[in-house]
């Protein structure tokens, strides 16, 4: 089992190797840690050959020993270089070479602390990516194993992969399951047929959860509601080890991310970590995040 790493030598990075390490924590998954480099950048390697060592080499070799530096020592971790213009296309084209299970990266850097704001990288990511991506809040620091897992429930098409990943990876790390329905009120706040319908659904998915789950294994079911989706997930209570887990949009391509206008929103308000499962995904079992 391995997960990429977008690695930069700042609190993005160093938020991305975190979660990283929760994640992988007791699960046997090794780390792919991928700093990226422009196309055009002068050639440099983590490990230079001989005693005279160029400033961009000493850069790399500075970001190597900080990177690996974080790395406990129950965690297996490489560290590469490699060069492109796409961020977020060179973690993709490893995370397929490698058969990663997950890509991870930090949320952009000028974000409230632990909130997000999606830069660049994880947007060209949630667009494209044909793997599971996680995404550290800014100040994302705890490195003890995931505790809880959370999975965001609707009827839209591509919940269905964030509840089988959501199952798997409880069953397998043998951690609470959770799942959560957001409604969003009308502008008198009435909760209506929507919570009403938001509560069988949700009864049903944690019936069908209970059939795939271990006997005793803990898992329960929530409906949050507010005036916005914003509002309803500041409603949640959240542990620190949690992790979320969302499906993408239903106007993804088959496979392929892409968030939607709901996880969005969702995304703006969550102060915990972030995976969003690609539409239809059907590598659950063998891949469920670790």
């Amino acid at each position: 089992m391995r997960y990429v790493v977008g690695y930069q030598p700042d609190e993005r990075g160093a938020d991305a190797v975190a979660l990283a390490i929760a994640i992988a924590r007791a699960q046997g998954a090794k780390l792919d840690l991928m700093l990226v480099l422009g196309e055009n950048a002068p050639y440099v390697a983590a490990n230079p050959e001989g005693s005279r060592i160029n400033p961009e080499e000493q850069q790399v070799l500075t970001a190597q020993r900080t990177a690996l530096g974080m790395i406990p020592r129950d965690i297996a971790a490489e560290f590469h270089v490699r060069q492109g213009n796409s961020f977020a296309a060179v973690l993709i084209e490893a995370a397929v070479e490698f058969e990663a299970a997950l890509i991870v990266v930090g949320a952009a850097s000028n974000g409230l602390f632990k909130r997000y704001t999606v830069g660049s990288v994880a947007n060209s990511l949630l667009h494209a990516s044909p793997i599971p991506v996680a995404l550290a809040p800014r100040g994302y620091h705890r490195l003890e194993p995931i505790e809880r897992l959370t999975a965001f429930i609707g009827e839209r098409p591509g919940a269905d992969a964030a509840v089988d990943v959501a199952l798997v990876a409880s069953r397998r790390r043998n951690v609470p399951l959770r799942f959560v329905s957001l409604v969003e009120l009308d502008a008198r706040g009435e909760h209506g047929e929507n919570v009403n319908a938001a509560h069988r659904h949700a009864n049903t998915v944690l019936t069908d959860a209970a059939g795939r789950l271990p006997e005793g294994h803990e898992a329960t079911v929530e409906v949050a509601h507010g005036r916005t989706l914003e509002e309803a997930v500041d409603g949640i209570d959240w542990l620190d080890g949690e992790l979320v887990i969302i499906g993408s949009s239903r106007l993804a391509q088959h496979r392929r991310l892409f968030i939607g206008s709901t996880a969005n929103k969702i995304l703006r308000a969550l102060p915990v970590p972030m995976v969003v499962v690609p539409l239809e995904y059907e590598r659950a079992e063998s891949h469920p995040l670790g």
